[in-house]
């Protein structure tokens, strides 16, 4: 009797399991029905009323959409249309927030409340091999969906995490949410360009959620802020802004080439050693490392990032009880922040010390629980 029913369990069986495949299948058109909504395309002028460039941005709060800055950056005009349905078009106010390093912008638009419907910012990093996709207007093809995986989350010192992703994207993707597969904003697309190649990148949420509003600034104010700073001063920004672009791209020779000549223009911005020891590390140069980093806690005493960044090149230089110093000194700087503890917890392994490696754990619990699960997972090997 139950031989006979063998075949038709498993028809079931095949008929469930396909049935699961669809729905897995009609997960990501649902999602962007629900989402595209909350994407805008965003449309620059200069004072003459001539088109510049555009890109897209999406709703983190009611009347507040965020971009990339590169977008916004020496318009005069700036508006948005919105996706939904035939879409429509609407003046954006100013700016209300600028964040240069980051490549963001937090604009105003006029609109009425119910038409922005904000998106949901992820708390946490994509993993690698992660399926994410996007919502952008690439070369001003509205609404365009393209989807991917994570192919790498990596660093860049004073800017955050930078998710690497194979979704192709294109000139009018700057500014696009990168979602994961439950609808949450896991970074905004950032296109760069190297060797005539884009190279597909996101910044992490989390600068996202640090963008806070303040006071409206036209587009004119926008594009006029720096222009008070002294010739070296400008000089010696471009070469960081090129060093950070090459850091976006993984390529640290050339960053260090652009950051040491940064900082022979302006030997006193903290920033600039802090990146030049961040690509000492990254070649192996731990010593030369070591003394950029204290050159940046020489102009700036009170920098958590720079004491974290001196633990780890101390770290890779096998200086662990140094390194538990600097990491101590962070976390004592800036206690909510997470990758101390962690860090922390990595350093007092390697001197066999597992009690205050689980002491950092009980810590880091409290704070992001996704990093703590590395660091115990690092405790089991």
């Amino acid at each position: 009797m139950l031989k006979k029913n063998i075949p038709q369990l498993v028809a079931a069986f095949v008929l469930i399991t396909s049935a699961r495949v669809a729905s897995a299948q009609d997960s990501l058109p649902d999602l962007v029905r629900q989402i595209k909504p909350s994407v805008v395309s965003v449309l620059t002028y200069d004072a003459k009323g001539q088109p510049l460039i555009s890109g897209t941005g999406f709703f983190v709060r009611p009347g507040e959409v965020v971009t990339n800055f590169h977008v916004i950056h020496g318009a005069h005009k700036v508006e948005i249309h919105t996706l939904e349905g035939k879409g429509r078009t609407y003046p954006v106010k100013g700016a209300l927030a600028v964040d240069e390093e980051g490549d963001l912008a937090l604009l105003s638009v006029d609109l009425p409340a119910e038409r922005s419907r904000a998106l949901t910012i992820s708390a946490s990093l994509p993993e690698d091999g992660e399926k994410v996709f996007l919502i952008g207007n690439p070369l001003r093809l509205e609404g365009s969906v393209s989807d991917g995986i994570v192919s790498a989350v990596r660093e860049v010192p004073s800017v955050g995490k930078i998710i690497q992703i194979t979704a192709p994207v294109s000139h009018g993707n700057s500014g696009s949410p990168l979602l994961n597969m439950h609808g949450q904003v896991v970074g905004i697309v950032t296109v760069k360009v190297t060797n005539g190649q884009n190279i597909n990148l996101a910044l992490a949420a989390s600068r996202i959620s640090a963008l806070q509003p303040g006071q409206l600034i036209s587009f004119d104010e926008v594009a006029t802020k720096n222009r008070s700073a002294t010739q070296p001063e400008v000089l010696a920004e471009l070469w960081y802004r090129g060093g950070i672009d090459s850091l976006w791209l993984g390529n640290y020779d050339s960053a260090l080439t652009y950051f040491e000549t940064a900082a022979n223009r302006n030997p006193r911005r903290p920033e600039t050693w802090i990146q030049i020891g961040y690509c000492k590390v990254k070649q192996g140069r731990n010593d030369e490392a070591i003394r950029a980093y204290k050159r940046a806690l020489q102009l700036q005493p009170e920098s958590s990032e720079a004491y974290n960044k001196l633990g780890d090149a101390y770290y890779f230089a096998g200086r662990f009880n140094e390194a538990i110093e600097a990491y101590k000194q962070a976390a004592h700087l800036r206690p909510e922040q997470a990758e101390s503890y962690y860090n922390l917890g990595l350093a007092y392994l390697e001197i066999g010390d597992r009690e205050s490696a689980m002491a950092q754990s009980r810590v880091l619990e409290s704070i992001d629980s996704e990093l703590n699960k590395k660091l115990l997972a690092e405790m089991r090997r």
